[in-house]
């Protein structure tokens, strides 16, 4: 590999690494606004969004640049491939953090509203797929990402479960309605942050393999038919 190709493709790897540092930043403080019910920290999350948006055009700008100039093939296109891909998912991840940082903002409203337990074992889990998908990344471990891939079905478990439990509480508490559907949204967006966990793991195979796999978890449902939203 040339040198200033493989100059290039390190760089691309490092700007997409800080990029996903401080994805995951703004998801444990998504989180966090919305158990410990603190606005504040909702809108730092929000604020940090615009940052995510310029850093996610630039690095498309420099792949595309890479391509152009070093017109590469194989491994090498597959590991630029790869960097476009999970550059998208991570502001997908980023838009996804700010939504539930909004919905944080409106369960903060109703201070009676109980949030369900499960809820947070959803959050952690998610947080988990997140951080070793990217680890698999970083290491160029497609054994790795493919145990992410196979967690998905786990959160969307959860997932049900804790609109059945939201479901059960409005029929109960008419009072409890709005906020219910607040956290509702909230487990929603959880659950999509998941799905792009899942994209990286399949994109990270693809980029040290060369095998697509993307759909091989897919049960049909609405949560495959939105990962790439």
């Amino acid at each position: 590999m040339p040198l200033h190709l493989q100059r290039d493709l390190d760089h691309l790897h490092h700007e997409v690494l800080s990029l996903s540092g401080v994805v995951e930043e703004m998801l444990e403080k998504a989180t966090r606004a919305l158990f410990e019910r603190n606005a504040h920290i909702a809108n730092e999350v929000i604020d940090i969004d615009i940052i995510v948006d310029e850093r996610e055009v630039q690095i498309e700008e420099e792949c595309l640049k890479a391509l152009a100039l070093h017109q590469p093939v194989a491994v090498d296109l597959r590991r630029i491939a790869t960097v476009l891909k999970v550059n998208n998912d991570l502001e997908r991840m980023a838009d996804l953090t700010v939504n539930l940082a909004e919905r944080a903002k409106s369960v903060i409203e109703f201070p009676t509203f109980v949030i369900p337990k499960r809820l947070a074992r959803m959050v952690d889990m998610t947080k988990g797929m997140v951080s070793d998908v990217l680890d698999s990344f970083v290491n160029m471990d497609s054994a790795a990402a493919a145990r992410v891939g196979a967690m998905d079905s786990q959160v969307d478990r959860m997932n049900c479960e804790i609109i059945e439990e939201l479901q059960k509480v409005m029929r109960e508490r008419p009072d409890q309605v709005v906020p219910a559907l607040h956290c509702f949204s909230a487990s929603r967006h959880i659950e999509r942050i998941s799905d792009h966990a899942v994209n990286i793991s399949d994109d990270v195979i693809y980029m040290v393999e060369g095998v697509i796999v993307r759909h091989r978890f897919s049960g049909g449902g609405e949560a495959d038919s939105m990962t790439r939203d």
